[in-house]
């Protein structure tokens, strides 16, 4: 087939449609969480406290939920590929600009640009996943949460080596490069698919605000934003402030072992797809709580003066906060009667749940030590797993006004 031919995803095997969704996710979030593996590098070079380089680090959370309530309002009006592809092309601009911040808040600035072209870039994605009603829907979007979890090993991985061996803006130039990669498969792997099964996103008439508000607001779609927020909450708490655990005494690591560290993602690449059988197979909250259950048991560990027993900690509550987004993520979706709309919101609570996570958790980590972080991941997992009780997929759609 020539390079010029249009993409049809029909002619694709499941397991090459999900490879291109991954990677899609792959490319439009891996400069979130990398950062996070040089964090004790970046403190030292900026000279401030962890608390502080951790909120500077994670304020791309900040941009990302700015950027999902505006998706969620203006969602129907975008066109998914170019705004996609416009998104990440974006996005290598102030990727490249992190190697000159000469202070804690030009980077802070910067990483809230790139929240705003990530979210962006996310949100119109899994809008445009939603609207395929053939592609299975249920496991296109855990091979989108695959591809996230991916970019979170390979991400850190590759900037703990990149720094190690370019340093500092090396790494930043590196990873613009991957920004300018993910456009290009973006534009290529929504070419020519299908119009959505609801429409084109910009088609009939407005919908009134108040009624798309009425759309968002049932107890079940509440419930999945705040479960959202409470998952990326405990998460943020967990692989932001491990770092300084990692290589304080007595774990003691250097840089390179760090990277190498998070391989303990590799287990919720393998999981995290079986997430959408899972909740077809069990239903949406069993689902949701087998991950938070895991996430749970991997908080105890966590607090061990024994690497091997560290590692399992992470690898536990990595492959349970991964599978619970991966169900989460598909709820809320399928629930929505506007998808796009919903993917902005929920977007929106997630990312915002990952700032208040790196502020609370930083002020527990700086002034009461890594234990008392582990106590507030461990309040937001179980609050997420109450919300979880109003996670009913016929409620959701019996309540849900159709239309629009």
């Amino acid at each position: 087939m020539s390079l010029a031919a249009p993409f049809r995803p029909a002619r694709i095997s499941s397991a090459g449609r999900s490879a291109v969704v991954a990677a899609m996710a792959f490319f439009t979030v891996v400069d979130l969480f990398a950062t996070q593996a040089i964090l004790p590098m970046l403190a030292a070079a900026y000279g401030v406290a962890p608390s502080a380089m951790g909120m500077a680090v994670n304020a791309c959370t900040l941009g990302m939920a700015v950027a999902g309530l505006a998706t969620a309002l203006f969602s129907r009006r975008i066109d998914r590929r170019n705004g996609v592809v416009a998104s990440l092309v974006l996005l290598a601009v102030p990727t490249a600009l992190l190697a000159l911040a000469p202070d804690l808040t030009s980077f802070a600035v910067l990483r809230i640009a790139q929240g705003l072209c990530m979210s962006t870039a996310f949100a119109l994605t899994l809008a445009w996943l939603g609207e395929r009603g053939g592609m299975g829907q249920a496991s296109a979007f855990a091979a989108y949460i695959t591809g996230n979890v991916a970019s979170n090993l390979v991400g850190r991985l590759v900037a703990a080596t990149v720094t190690d061996g370019f340093g500092l803006a090396g790494n930043f130039a590196f990873f613009a490069a991957l920004n300018l990669a993910g456009a290009a498969l973006a534009w290529a792997a929504m070419r020519g698919a299908p119009p959505p099964a609801s429409g084109p996103p910009a088609s009939g008439p407005p919908v009134p605000l108040a009624r798309r508000v009425r759309q968002l607001s049932t107890v079940p779609l509440l419930s999945g934003f705040a479960v959202g927020f409470c998952i990326l909450f405990a998460f943020i708490g967990v692989f932001t402030y491990v770092n300084f655990v990692l290589v304080r005494p007595p774990l003691s690591l250097g840089m390179m072992s760090v990277g190498f560290v998070y391989f303990v993602f590799l287990p919720s690449i393998i999981l995290t797809p079986l997430a959408g059988i899972a909740a077809g197979r069990w239903g949406v909250r069993p689902a949701l709580w087998a991950g938070l259950g895991v996430a749970g048991l991997g908080l105890g560990p966590l607090l061990s003066a024994d690497l091997g027993t560290v590692l399992l900690g992470m690898v536990l509550v990595g492959a349970g906060t991964f599978f619970a987004q991966a169900t989460a993520t598909g709820f809320v979706s399928r629930a929505a009667a506007d998808r796009g709309a919903a993917s902005g919101v929920y977007l929106a609570a997630y990312f915002s749940g990952g700032l208040a996570g790196s502020a609370v958790l930083g002020q527990a980590f700086d002034r009461f030590g890594w234990p008392a972080s582990v106590l507030g991941v461990g309040l937001s997992l179980a609050a997420a797993a109450v919300l979880g009780f109003n996670l009913r997929t016929a409620s959701a759609k019996n309540n849900v006004p159709q239309g629009g």
